[in-house]
């Protein structure tokens, strides 16, 4: 795979070279759907001779059954597979009951019961500390690197240049970002501050920090980490669905990403850390589960976990530990249970906490962008708030289609053969570029927290450079005055930012490097609602007697605040690119402290998606997803077709009969046989091949295990050894091998339909109960099988798709 998730030749690598302790799918929990108290009298009597796979009693061998122990391996999951999450949560009920009976026989177990209670919350309180304190180290050290591009302080190289003049008495409130601690580069090298000389010095030394940036973060991710690549949330909501990606949560991409995170941030190309944060805390959530027994070997309580973890990510990324849970919960998050909305607030909450006593920003706040507004909003600013969310879903379906095809374009050329260099070349340009613009050489973050601001008569910006001779220094609510040159000046520069910040991000996202499209999709957004809030400004200034200002917006009054605007329009871009609603609103009023204007940002989100939705349906994560060819049954999605289950099922009427497995007529060479020559992930179960009559299924890897495991602890068993899926095993002829009993490794109520179940039910099955495979039958037998991957390329044929397009079981 050659996109955002994913790396050149990170397959193999991750294949061969993954430990166990990184999987995402952890080898060794195990599965018993045998039930000992159903074992039949007859077969108890038999005793035991020398041979430890047989026992005996008055002559008779009794057949050992392999999964009376659990066999490692055993309802494990091969990697890029889907998990059975009907089995899992079986497999974690049937654990369950077992601690609550035994928790009434002794202390001890009453003990044990408490602790397995208590352990979720523990691992949400680690995952909030571990985060959190991940998050910290991450802005800080990102703050540092970008101001190391301009300069450095001589008072000790680890201070940034806000800490450096912090101390210093020779700092004017004016020119507060001044002070003789601070050198920039050309000061440092050259003796110069001012002139040609000196601008071409601090211009090269920015460029060349760039470039070490970036390609000290390509190339860490490509040797050693692969999956550390791109923003990772389209590849979390994958996983979350129940898809298995080994390696791409475990400890080698979590120190990876958080290296390389920040020095992706620091080269100042058009990304952010929010999306990677997410990828993070999932990290941090997949590696302390190895803990605890009950999450470390089951799959579905696993990514209960992981959408806790989502949650923590964007609560350290903004600020919002409210806004991270309702993102987990309406973004990523396929299986998201009332108990993991309690426990995900928790563990938002104790991460901002771990946030806010590192004090990463140096305000003791936790929010990014805080806002202080002084003048409410009125009802007719309702059409230009509409306006930026109309703006915001045109920009937003634009970007997915040229990002999604420059993707294809990298995947299928070779471009995708050049990474490195990829990211070398569009670092040269955004620095080369960005550099001569002051409102681009300055970090996204800082860019947007400016446009936030609401002037005062104190800011030395120049987007507050207004007349203020009619004003008295006393007011603390300014007017709308008259825009000064520097004004006209910002927002020529800004209008020239936001055409570079739309075009560069779409070639940004996606490299080989972390990369998060929050900040930079909320910079695009800042930047017009700021120049349209200016606009607005002067409008409601020069012509406060039209009839759209009159009544509310009187001379010499403050009507109009351009800071609000900015971040409508941050929220209107964001809404448009991943079509969040309800979360952004959230996280937004959270972001910057504005609660009052939550109607504004509700009607820009809803907008910005309503049109988005109308130009294409998918949001940016979806659209990845679709892109890389993940079994990602969309949730959001209506299925309106009138198709029936035996128009998808294989086999289809020219395809070979189903594999099945008989019961009990086949050896243990035909079992085998029938591996080898087959690539499916299961069998099913069935009387004979002449009745077809439907006893179970049977999954492939278990199959092997069970018989690689036989031939090692059980004597005798050969390859024309017979194989039951019985609960009673006839008895044998005198000399034959003994039979092989695996009835304990087949599932016994697989999912049934019939063959003229609409498709629209299967499909919804499906997504509600999370199936692997469905099995289809008429008046009682077998017909065909559907899976997965069979209703995904039914759903993209339907669509006018290519079907193949899904390259995953």
């Amino acid at each position: 795979m050659d996109n955002t998730g994913y790396c050149n030749d990170s397959f193999n690598s991750i294949r061969s070279s993954t430990s166990d302790e990184d999987m995402v799918e952890i080898a060794g929990s195990t599965l018993d759907f045998s039930n000992t108290e159903d074992v039949p009298p007859l077969d108890r009597d038999y005793g035991s001779g020398d041979n430890p796979g047989m026992e005996e009693v008055n002559g008779v061998p009794k057949l050992m059954d392999l999964l009376d122990e659990p066999v490692p391996g055993v309802g494990t999951y091969e990697d890029f597979n889907t998990i059975d999450w009907v089995r899992e949560k079986s497999k974690d009920r049937d654990r369950h009951r077992e601690i609550t009976s035994k928790s009434k026989e002794s202390t001890w177990a009453l003990v044990n019961s408490v602790c397995d209670a208590f352990s979720g919350w523990l691992l949400m309180l680690l995952i909030g500390l571990m985060s959190g304190a991940l998050a910290g180290g991450i802005d800080i050290s990102a703050h540092w690197m970008t101001d190391l591009k301009e300069g450095v302080c001589l008072n000790g190289f680890w201070f940034n240049h806000e800490h450096c003049c912090w101390t210093s008495n020779e700092t004017t409130f004016q020119e507060r970002d001044k002070c003789p601690q601070w050198k920039s580069w050309a000061e440092l090298i050259i003796g110069a501050t001012e002139g040609p000389f000196a601008y071409i010095m601090n211009y090269l030394m920015y460029v060349c920090w760039a470039l070490l940036f970036s390609f000290l973060a390509v190339t860490l991710v490509r040797a050693f980490a692969p999956y550390a690549c791109g923003s990772g949330i389209p590849e979390i909501k994958t996983i979350l669905s129940g898809f298995i990606i080994r390696g791409y949560l475990g400890k080698w991409t979590l120190v990876i990403k958080t290296i390389t995170l920040v020095l992706a941030v620091s080269s100042g190309l058009s990304l952010g850390k929010e999306g990677p944060l997410v990828h993070v805390a999932c990290c941090c959530g997949n590696i302390l589960c190895h803990l605890f027994t009950k999450y470390r070997k089951n799959e579905a309580k696993r990514r209960e976990v992981l959408s806790a973890a989502a949650a923590v990510g964007v609560s350290v990324a903004f600020g919002a530990p409210i806004g991270g849970v309702l993102f987990s919960l309406e973004e990523v998050s396929y299986y998201f249970p009332l108990k993991t909305l309690w426990r995900s607030f928790f563990a938002a909450l104790v991460a901002a906490f771990t946030l806010r006593s590192i004090n990463p920003f140096g305000n003791s706040r936790l929010v990014l962008f805080y806002v202080e507004f002084h003048t409410p909003w009125h009802l007719l600013e309702l059409i230009p708030f509409i306006l930026l969310g109309i703006f915001g879903g045109i920009w937003g379906a634009f970007f997915i289609r040229a990002n999604i095809a420059w993707c294809r374009r990298r995947k299928t050329t070779w471009l995708g053969h050049y990474p490195v260099l990829e990211v070398l070349v569009v670092t040269a340009v955004t620095a080369v570029v960005a550099f001569p613009n002051s409102y681009t050489r300055t970090s996204t973050s800082e860019l947007i927290s400016e446009l936030f601001n609401d002037c005062g008569l104190l800011d030395s910006s120049k987007l507050c450079n207004y007349d203020n001779a009619n004003v008295t220094k006393s007011s603390n609510e300014l007017p709308d005055r008259p825009a000064g040159n520097d004004v006209y000046t910002a927002m020529w520069q800004l209008s020239l930012a936001l055409v570079f910040k739309m075009l560069i991000t779409v070639v940004t996202f996606g490299m080989k490097v972390p990369s998060g499209l929050f900040i930079p999709s909320m910079a695009v957004g800042a930047i017009a609602g700021r120049l349209l809030g200016i606009g607005m400004e002067q409008l409601a200034y020069y012509h406060h007697d039209w009839a759209i200002f009159r009544g509310w917006c009187s001379p010499g009054a403050d009507c109009i605040t351009p800071g609000l605007y900015a971040m409508v329009g941050a929220a209107a871009c964001l809404g448009g690119v991943t079509r969040m609603t309800v979360s952004l609103v959230v996280i937004m009023f959270e972001l910057t402290g504005g609660l009052e204007y939550i109607v504004p940002l509700m009607a820009a989100a809803m907008t910005s998606k309503w049109v988005a939705d109308a130009i294409g349906r998918e949001g940016i994560y979806e659209a990845h997803i679709r892109l890389n060819g993940y079994p990602f049954l969309e949730a959001k999605e209506e299925f309106s077709h009138k198709t029936l289950a035996m128009d998808v099922m294989r086999p289809r009427r020219s395809d070979l009969p189903l594999s099945v497995v008989t019961q009990d007529g086949m050896t243990v060479e035909d079992v085998e046989t029938m591996i080898t020559d087959t690539t499916y992930s299961g069998f099913p179960v069935v009387v004979s091949h002449e009745s077809q009559r439907l006893v179970g299924f049977v999954l492939r890897r278990d199959l092997t295990i069970s018989i690689d495991n036989a031939r090692q602890r059980q004597d005798g068993i050969v390859s024309t050894s017979r194989v039951f899926f019985t609960e009673y095993t006839p008895p044998q002829p005198p000399n034959s091998p003994p039979p092989l009993k695996l009835r304990g490794i087949m599932d016994l109520s697989p999912f049934t339909v019939t063959d003229h179940t609409a498709m629209d039910i299967v499909v919804d099955i499906f997504r509600k109960l999370g199936l692997r495979q469905c099995l289809i039958t008429h008046n009682g037998r077998l017909l065909g099988i559907i899976t997965k991957k069979d209703i995904l390329k039914h759903v993209a044929q339907i669509a006018n798709r290519d079907p193949d397009s899904i390259l995953f079981n």
